[in-house]
């Protein structure tokens, strides 16, 4: 009866989401009967992808993808991957890793992961230029001079394998090109912001060339360390440099290589941490142990503050570099080879004072660094009817997570001492060390066939096969290898993934589709096992069966839309819980929950009410909780929602046009983000709950006659939103991480030159 009255309900939301869609779209098409269509407007249907690793059409892409590309990179202000999260349905981007600005937690219909210790896997992919970046901290990539953002909703597990169980996001750096140009993006606003991005790309010969480009960023932060004598960062502060170079060389009309190097050095400060008590603390309880010192005095009155006293985490750090390596070869008129060879190496620091106060209770400084290589060889073909793209796959990561000296009262205080200064605790400072190596095999074919011109078929196969072998030391582990004083465990996943589709193209050129995707997440090991070695055990992998349909197309000379609804079913579903009172540590549990289910509908839409006014926008609706527990899950209960996942989403973006009488031109834009309340963790509790939040940012750009330079005055959340990226149930009070993209009014400024 429960499971009936549910589906009657998320039943009766999306078919009032599908009537206002209708009623949209119809009275769109009543009002519009003569479109005239600027030129200068961005036309989706000329938008092409390669989300499904062939180039093709936007519109004709069987799948959920939202492509953003460089105009609306600037226009909408998006800096870094996390600002993508704000114009996406049903997708959410969250930063709540150890206070650190360079972590991206991606969350994409409900599937996501906000941990980033080396035994955790993210359920949504980020690429950058076909290569798996395979941890979240170092993700929230910037976005100089970036072609295009593709994000695909819904399991990839064909053509991209494990750990795309939510989806997959693209980035597609700017190939160099025979063009002999070079270009510098000044910014300069408000809160100290300065920014500096340049770029260059020639020609060196017929058959060579090179592209450069470096960025710099920095800004002042929102806080500081109240009770820190000379504190490195102020609270939310920026600081980074990155550059990319590469060369695009045509061996031969039938062979080119493409070399790539990328590099990045992050200093900030931490991200804005405060907490909020929600229960009186015991001091007769032993998990309490020194909590009932902490008093709501200690706390900064303003939450942008940080109460710390504990050097050094105030502020935070993310460096990086990879190379890459793409051959491809026209081996006749049908049949090309692609060969994609990288590595990639990247470290960090961080930590949070969990209590935010003087006192010595809850202080996890961290760092951690991961390398990894990674090996495709891809055959693809092309022919009259059927074109299909075939894979070898290997991936390689040895890295590792390291805390301490850290202290969790009343179990490890400093010098042996409670915050008491008298009372003896249980071992002094503590320390953790987690390693891990991963191997990763993968064979996989997608085909697809015209049977009309206007009728097509396709399906695809995949094998992935993990192993991973990891080795771990906490202090509370009662039984560890009398040589090294670690656990070694090891453990091995595989699954074969699928999927099938099938599209059609009415005579008015708009495109249905249809497909069921088998998507996987390998399984792994837990993050903070404190509990004791018997924690320190495997957990399974999860998978879903998707089922989605989908319209896109012009609807008229002047809209475009893009439609998507989707059902997913999960099995085994791997959710992380974070406990503070099972003793020693900050105990983070991952348990295969059981079944879950997710209900929604996404629309997109690009319309061009007059020749000079257009406005896009995005809806996302997503139901999605747990349907089936099993015996002896800790914590989660049936009818909880997946962490971060709100149940709207929603984008608006206008944008007006006008000639100057005296030459050149004028743009107004503006775009307003809205993401619905979440929940904190995969469990229902009101102390985790986050509040909805709505962000506005505009443009007003004056672009030359000729078009090589132009003048942006920039708002970014002009109304100065704040809101919180995460919360964290703790032992008395909730720990929130807030957010650190306040308003921010300034110029930037763009010159582009022939060399």
């Amino acid at each position: 009866m429960h499971l009936t009255n549910t589906f009657k309900t998320k039943t009766f939301k999306l078919g009032l989401l599908a009537a206002a869609t209708q009623l949209f779209f119809s009275t769109s098409l009543q009002a519009q009967e003569t479109p005239q269509v600027k030129a200068e407007a961005e036309d989706l249907e000329k938008i092409m992808v390669t989300a499904r690793k062939r180039t093709e059409s936007l519109f004709e892409t069987p799948t959920a993808i939202t492509s953003i590309g460089s105009g609306m990179i600037d226009d909408a202000n998006i800096g870094n991957l996390d600002d993508v999260g704000k114009y996406v349905p049903n997708l959410n981007i969250s930063r709540y890793g150890v206070g650190n600005a360079a972590h991206a937690a991606i969350f994409i219909r409900g599937i996501g992961l906000q941990d980033h210790i080396i035994t955790t896997d993210p359920g949504v992919g980020v690429y950058l230029d076909g290569v798996y970046l395979g941890r979240q901290m170092g993700a929230n990539l910037s976005l100089p001079n970036i072609e295009r953002v593709e994000v695909l909703r819904g399991p990839q597990g064909t053509l991209y394998g494990r750990n795309t169980l939510g989806g997959a996001v693209n980035v597609i750096t700017k190939k160099p090109g025979d063009e002999h140009i070079a270009s510098v993006a000044l910014k300069a606003g408000s809160r100290s912001r300065v920014a500096a991005d340049i770029y260059i790309n020639a020609e060196l010969t017929d058959n060579l060339s090179f592209s450069a480009s470096g960025s710099f960023k920095t800004r002042d932060g929102v806080g500081h360390a109240v009770n820190l004598e000379n504190p490195e960062k102020e609270i939310g502060e920026e600081r980074e440099f990155s550059g990319r170079l590469a060369a695009n060389w045509h061996v031969r009309p039938d062979f080119s290589l493409i070399f790539s190097f990328d590099a990045v050095d992050n200093e900030s400060g931490q991200s804005p941490y405060t907490i909020e008590f929600t229960n009186a603390l015991d001091p007769n309880d032993i998990f309490n142990g020194d909590f009932p010192l902490l008093t709501p005095d200690m706390i900064p009155a303003d939450p942008d503050d940080l109460g710390t006293t504990l050097p050094g985490i105030e502020s935070n750090s993310h460096d990086g570099w990879g190379t890459s390596i793409t051959a491809e070869w026209l081996v006749n008129s049908a049949i090309t080879a692609k060969f994609i060879g990288s590595y990639r190496t990247s470290n960090y620091e961080g930590g949070l004072d969990d209590d935010a106060s003087p006192l010595h209770l809850s202080e996890f400084p961290e760092e951690g660094g991961a390398d990894q290589y990674s090996l495709e060889l891809q055959i693809n073909g092309t022919y009259d009817n059927m074109d299909f793209v075939s894979g070898l796959y290997y991936f390689n990561e040895d890295g590792y997570t390291r805390s301490g000296p850290w202290v969790f009262s009343p179990f490890n205080t400093p010098d042996g001492l409670m915050s008491d200064g008298v009372t003896p605790s249980f071992g002094g400072y503590g320390y953790f060390d987690l390693n891990q190596e991963t191997d990763a095999y993968a064979a996989y074919l997608n085909m697809s066939y015209d049977l009309t011109d206007r009728m097509s078929i396709g399906g695809g196969v995949r094998y992935s096969k993990d192993k991973k072998d990891a080795n771990a030391w906490f202090p509370t582990f009662d039984f560890i290898d009398p040589v090294t004083g670690r656990k070694y465990v090891e453990a091995d996943f595989s699954e074969v993934t699928w999927d099938l589709n099938a599209a059609y193209q009415f005579e008015n050129g708009m495109n249905v589709y249809a497909q069921v995707q088998k998507g996987y997440q390998t399984g792994g090991f837990p993050p903070r096992p404190f509990g004791g070695s018997a924690q320190f055990v495997s957990f399974n992998e999860t998978t879903a069966i998707n089922y989605e349909v989908g319209l896109k197309g012009k609807v008229t000379n002047d809209l475009s839309m893009l439609l998507a609804m989707f059902y997913t079913e999960y099995t085994d579903l791997a959710l992380p819980f974070s406990d503070p009172t099972s003793g020693g540590g900050f105990v983070t549990i991952v348990e295969n929950a059981g079944e879950s289910e997710a209900l929604g509908v996404e629309v997109e839409a690009s319309w061009q009410v007059t020749d000079n006014f257009s406005i896009r926008s995005a809806i996302g609706f997503i139901d999605a909780e747990i349907t089936q527990v099993d015996p002896g899950v800790i914590g989660i209960g049936e009818g909880d929602s997946p962490a971060q996942t709100p149940e709207w989403t929603v984008m608006i973006a206008p944008s007006y046009y006008m000639d100057m009488s005296t030459g050149g031109s004028m743009t107004f834009s503006a775009d307003v983000s809205y993401r619905d309340e979440m929940q904190g963790q995969s469990i229902y509790n009101p102390n985790e709950l986050i509040d909805a939040r709505t962000l506005v940012g505009f443009n007003a750009k004056y672009e030359s006659e000729e078009g090589d330079w132009s003048l942006t005055l920039y708002g970014e959340n002009i109304f100065n939103e704040i809101y919180d990226q995460g919360r964290l149930q703790q032992t008395g009070f909730v720990g929130i991480v807030r957010s650190n993209d306040r308003s921010e009014f300034g110029l930037r400024f763009f010159k582009e030159i022939e060399l």
